[in-house]
């Protein structure tokens, strides 16, 4: 797309689009930024907006994908973290926990109804466990993403149901 047209394209929707960024943010400040923000990364990324496809919907992805983003990162500042001896700002909260120590189940245990598992849903479970995206199983095991999805579904259902079936009585007591 020529740059003339992509810019007009961009001024023909910019009304449109800072209603859609006040629907996100509710200030008009924020509305300001995340407009210019998604102004800034289509005319960056202009060539690889495809002639033909709805640029309208391509602006709004790009703005929803930078106010997601930018959540995340406030949300993600406004983590506390306790670098004290004992966590003392932590645990300092009135909100305390019961732990009964005989119904806590070890480590050792919890890897052992893990390795119980069937490989098919055990895997794939792992590697969600350890931080792999959905996307990246499904890539590196060949599947489909459903299947993926699924399959880390059932293992976590299996695990739950062993575990109360092992525990339940103890686990109920509160």
């Amino acid at each position: 797309m020529l740059a003339l047209n992509f810019n007009n394209e961009i001024t023909k929707l910019q009304s449109v689009l800072h209603n859609f960024a006040y629907k996100l943010t509710k200030n008009s400040e924020d509305t300001k930024d995340l407009f210019q923000e998604t102004a800034y990364r289509a005319y960056v990324n202009k060539d690889k907006f495809r002639e033909g496809t709805n640029i309208k919907a391509w602006l709004f992805t790009i703005m929803r994908n930078i106010f997601i983003n930018n959540y995340r990162k406030k949300i993600k500042n406004n983590t506390i973290l306790d670098s004290t001896d004992n966590q003392y700002y932590l645990n300092s909260g009135s909100v305390s926990v019961v732990n009964d120590a005989n119904s806590s189940i070890m480590r050792d245990e919890l890897q052992d109804l893990v390795d119980s598992l069937d490989d098919g849903i055990r895997i794939p479970f792992l590697m969600h466990y350890y931080g792999y995206k959905y996307q990246e199983i499904s890539e590196q095991m060949d599947l489909p993403l459903g299947t993926i999805k699924s399959r880390i579904f059932f293992a976590r259902k299996e695990l739950k149901a062993s575990v109360k079936s092992l525990y339940g009585s103890s686990l109920n007591r509160s």
